[in-house]
């Protein structure tokens, strides 16, 4: 099944940082009575979990129906239905489904049940503690009755005992004067959401837990279930500590559903409070496992003695000191926005509290907080969580690829399920190692997922150096992941021979089942060498673990060279007139899906309007591939290729993916779009704090959350890793006054400090390191700081200037305006000096569209190409009559200047008649390269058009300078990373960075000098 969602309104409750003045970046506030589906977002903001163990935020009091609790370990398995059913197709789906869920603990005023939403809420605030790793809650509550309570519950789910969720629950009377209830639940697991039309929330699942026994008595309430059909048994229970006398247990109840009560009763008066601290243990079985119901809740009852061996306090004490570690390692901080700092905070404490430690899984696409995407694991593990964790939690990196080394086997069925006779294919999506996409053109036929693992094994290997990963499990996942190329792609004679990968789909699921999928055949490529390369480290450094690796898997120096020559060969094309990597062998070759067409259903993803074949038929990304490919492994491409993708990707791209903001990010500070970076920075920062994409209560998104560090340490730090070593090339966006970051290499620690001016490196850890800033070595050694200057591009020198026809070299403007102003007395609209400013410097058809704005009926395309052509016609036979009486004064003389000064010239004009015209005017011989509306799809201010007449001049657009008149094509030259000249009024043209009157004013000495 597909992913990706697609940006909706912002909520009007975002979660944001405090104010200013009392403001801190380790504290998520909210401080207002949840409501609506604003509860659902606020449990999966406020989950906590510790990578084995989630429990999603909802007040303890509160009996929400999105309230949950799940385990990595407890998951169903359902048949898929197909009315055809054809070889190799998924046979069953894996889904995590909710377990008994602690965090119930109801109140009861004399024989009265409290229910909060019947009564008054005089003070509310929940807050997630990063630095602890604990959720607070205080609530101030009035009943109808009258009665004030000042509800203060603490939660924890601690790091070092995986299967414990610790409680400490505090009820103080304010005005109250009675006898109390607190009756404390385990409420038995329902089944897991039903999708309905959206394929992202669930499944429509068979079987589910069901209850095998209930029990409860003074000391220990418990439920155990078993799984229908993946047969794995569950235990849980809950024990409390009465921290007063005065509060006593009361009774049991065992309810029809199978869930379990311990009720404690005491007498308050004003003043007066009652604390129950409550621990939930969990003990499970693996899939067709042996564990006994009595077993596992002997296991249950161990932990729980444990758990009640020491107060809360402690508790509290060491999960403190467990996220203090991570976030020494993670060294973040921002100087000047505190709202960003927060945010990332956030992100970084959802990635780490959401990753198994033991091997058992992976980090799923929802993390442990919700029912989004069945908590299935993809290819977005590897290729942007586990970066992050490789640089600031090694051993959470080394567990998630653990996960993989242990569904190996199931990775080989799926290959010969496949039809591959060798080799291993993970699967899409799955839990257990079994394929469970349904949907193979976005799912089975991902054959890139072996290169984002391999892409993991690399970097996590650099980052370490820890061989022994390698030689128990790591290469032989490696090799067996990497020989499957050879299977499926084949040396082309029609391609020069060239090694082709045909029918895959990339991460850009808008283009399914496509040949030579960019971003397919760079990893693969990638891929192979590595592999070649741990071949012959092995052989050198382990020489017995490598002959038995080896023997194992029959691999031989002859299939070695055979994995080099296809890397060699990999079919890898570059798109001769536009100068960028074609996505597929098909991607240019189709036509633009209109934007009216996206815009036509809201701002719901296409996956959710559209068939899938009326998307694959068109040119549009849900995430750019080529991108993706450079962010993974782009080292050894240069920047001004990577500016040119960017830019025609960009074009095509909607962004439907959460992963894709992140991906723009980087690429975008790379090739100096700084105010880009920082805008898809931001689109990847807040995702889940302000639910961007509208489905934050299925969970928060974690690739998107990773995304924001990528962004970070990746764009704007600009690390790299050159020759297995880090390299640095930061920058300073605009709006902060500095950053820090921390990153783990090799059993040392680095912090990279950015300043206004400076960036300082300091090894904090370890006793010397070598690492390149902006292409240079640099030594650190422990306790020592190098400063060095701010890395800031060099300034270009000028080699050319482009020009805009209309209004800078002759008016022709007024031509255009009388045209389309006969055009609009013909068909019957206004026509003012409003839309003729309007229409400066816009070519044909996004005037006419302006024009039409006015009109009272709906045009066809019919309709629209003859209004056009007549508009067309009626300007040609106005500059028929045209010669070089009508230049501008002075606009030869100026041309002419930058030519003599030494600098190519190009003209960029958005009238289709722009060589006609130059012509007439007689100076078409001092322009060395034009650029009309017939050469672009998208107008002014979109910067296609100037980068196109860079690309012409065969330069870069920051060594090219623009000249125009309108608001519209100034923007333009500035998206294109040029310096812009402004002819004409200084209130339209107030972001030009030279202003001059006219053309003749202009002098290009104010920038050879």
């Amino acid at each position: 099944m597909p992913r990706g969602e697609c940006v909706q309104s912002h909520d009007a409750q975002a979660i944001a940082v405090e104010p200013a003045d009392q403001a801190s970046p380790w504290r998520v506030v909210h401080a207002q009575r949840p409501l609506g589906l604003e509860r659902a977002k606020l449990e999966s903001l406020f989950a906590l979990a510790n990578g084995t163990l989630g429990v999603r935020g909802g007040l303890e009091e509160d009996h929400s129906p999105t309230q949950g609790s799940f385990l990595t370990g407890v998951w169903e398995r359902t048949p898929i239905e197909y009315h055809e059913r054809f070889p190799g197709f998924a046979r069953s789906t894996d889904t995590r489904i909710p377990v008994p869920d602690g965090v119930r603990i109801g109140l009861r005023l004399g024989d009265a049940p409290v229910h909060l939403r019947k009564g008054e809420w005089l003070a509310f605030e929940q807050a997630l503690d990063l630095r602890a790793g604990r959720l607070e809650r205080t609530l101030r509550w009035r009943s109808p009755g009258g009665a004030t309570l000042e509800i203060q519950a603490e939660r924890i789910v601690p790091l070092d005992t995986p299967n414990l969720l610790c409680i400490h629950y505090r009820v103080t009377s304010v005005d109250y004067s009675g006898p109390i209830t607190l009756e404390s639940a385990l409420v038995a697991s329902v089944n897991a959401a039903e999708q309905g039309d959206d394929p992202r929330i669930g499944t429509r699942m068979k079987g589910g837990l069901s209850i095998t026994a209930s029990d409860a008595d003074p000391t220990l309430a418990s439920i155990c279930q078993r799984t229908q059909n993946s047969h794995i048994r569950l235990a849980c229970g809950q024990r409390h500590r009465v921290m007063q006398t005065r509060l006593a247990f009361a009774r049991t109840i065992i309810e029809d559903d199978g869930s379990v009560q311990q009720h404690y009763v005491a007498d308050l008066r004003p003043g007066d409070s009652v604390v129950l601290e409550k621990f939930v243990a969990y003990a499970w079985s693996r899939p067709e496992g042996g564990d006994s119901e009595a077993s596992l809740l002997d296991s249950v009852a161990t932990t729980l003695e444990r758990a009640l061996s020491v107060d809360f306090d402690t508790h509290r004490s060491d999960q403190a000191r467990a996220y203090a570690a991570f976030w020494q390692d993670a060294d973040l901080e921002i100087h000047g926005d505190p709202a960003v700092e927060q945010a990332l905070r956030f992100n970084l404490f959802h990635l780490m509290q959401s990753t198994p430690q033991d091997g058992s899984g992976s980090a799923a696409a929802k993390g442990l907080t919700g029912e989004g995407y069945e908590g299935h694991y993809f290819w977005d593990a590897e290729a942007f969580i586990l970066p992050v964790l490789a640089c600031t939690s090694p051993s959470r990196a080394r567990s998630m690829l653990q996960y993989r080394v242990r569904t190996l086997d199931r990775a080989r069925n799926h290959a010969r399920e496949m039809n591959h006779p060798a080799g291993a294919l993970y699967a899409w999506r799955t839990i257990s190692g079994d394929e469970c996409s349904a949907y193979f053109p976005s799912g089975s036929a991902q054959y890139h997922i072996n290169a984002a693992i391999a892409f993991a094994i690399r970097l996590y290997m650099e980052a370490t150096g820890d061989i022994d990963f390698l030689v128990h499990g790591g290469a032989e996942m490696l090799f067996e992941t990497a020989r499957l190329w050879q299977h499926v792609g084949s040396y082309n004679p029609r391609r020069g021979n060239a090694f082709c990968i045909c029918q895959v789909t990339g991460p850009d699921e808008y283009t399914a089942l496509v040949d030579n999928n960019y971003y397919t055949n760079h990893m693969a490529q990638q891929h192979l060498r590595y592999a070649a390369s741990i071949a012959s480290q092995l052989e050198r450094e382990r020489p017995h673990d490598y002959a038995r690796i080896a023997m194992q898997l029959d691999l031989s120096d002859q299939e070695i060279a055979a994995w080099l020559s296809a890397a060699d060969a990999m079919y890898l094309p570059v798109d001769a007139e536009l100068g960028i990597f074609p996505q597929d062998d098909d991607f240019l070759d189709k036509p633009r899906l209109p934007i009216a067409r996206q815009s036509e259903h809201g701002h719901r993803p296409l996956l959710l309007q559209l068939h899938p074949l009326t998307i694959y038929r068109h040119q549009v990304c849900k995430q750019a591939d080529v991108l993706q490919a450079f962010v993974l492994a782009g080292n050894a491409i240069d920047k001004a290729s990577k500016r040119r993708n960017f830019d025609y990707y960009e074009g095509v791209t909607v962004h439907d993916s959460t992963l894709s903001a992140s991906t723009f990010s980087v690429v975008a500070a790379e090739v100096g779009y700084a105010e880009k970076a920082y805008s898809y920075f931001l689109d990847t920062l807040r995702v889940d704090l302000d639910n961007l994409h509208g489905n934050t209560s299925h969970g928060v998104h974690m690739a998107a959350m990773a995304g924001s560090w990528l962004a970070l340490v990746w764009g704007f730090g600009g690390m790299r890793i050159a020759d297995g070593r880090l390299a640095f090339a930061p920058t300073l966006p605009a709006s902060w006054g500095g950053y820090r970051f921390g990153v783990r290499w090799r059993d040392q620690h680095v912090r990279v400090t950015v300043n206004k001016d400076r960036v300082e490196y300091a090894l904090t850890e370890g006793a010397q390191l070598e690492i390149s800033h902006c292409g240079k070595t640099v030594r650190l050694n422990a306790g020592h700081t190098v400063s060095l200057p701010l890395h800031a591009p060099a300034q270009s020198v000028l080699k050319g200037v482009i020009f805009d026809l209309d209004g800078v070299i002759a008016d022709t403007a007024v031509v255009h305006h009388a045209a389309w102003k006969r055009l609009a007395s013909e068909i019957g609209v206004a026509f003012d000096d409003s839309v003729g400013e309007r229409i400066k410097g816009v070519d044909r058809r996004g005037s006419l569209d302006i024009l039409l704005e006015r009109t009272a009926r709906a045009y066809s395309e019919e309709e629209k190409e003859a209004l056009a052509s007549r508009k067309n016609d009626y300007y040609r036979q106005q500059i028929e009559t045209f010669g070089p009486q009508h230049l501008f004064p002075g606009a030869r003389h100026t041309i002419e200047s930058v030519r003599r000064a030494g600098l190519k010239t190009a003209l960029a004009s958005a009238s289709r008649n722009a060589p006609l015209l130059l012509e007439r005017l007689g100076i078409a011989d001092l322009f060395d390269y034009v650029v009309d509306a017939n050469h672009i799809g998208r107008a002014k201010p979109d910067p296609e058009i100037f980068l196109a007449a860079a690309r012409g001049l065969g330069l870069e657009p920051s060594e090219c300078l623009g000249v125009e008149d309108a608001a519209a094509g100034i923007a333009g030259i500035h998206a294109a990373g040029m310096k812009a000249v402004g002819v004409g009024q200084a209130q339209a043209l107030a972001e030009a960075d030279l202003l001059v009157p006219n053309v003749a004013a202009f002098d290009i000495r104010l920038f050879t000098a």
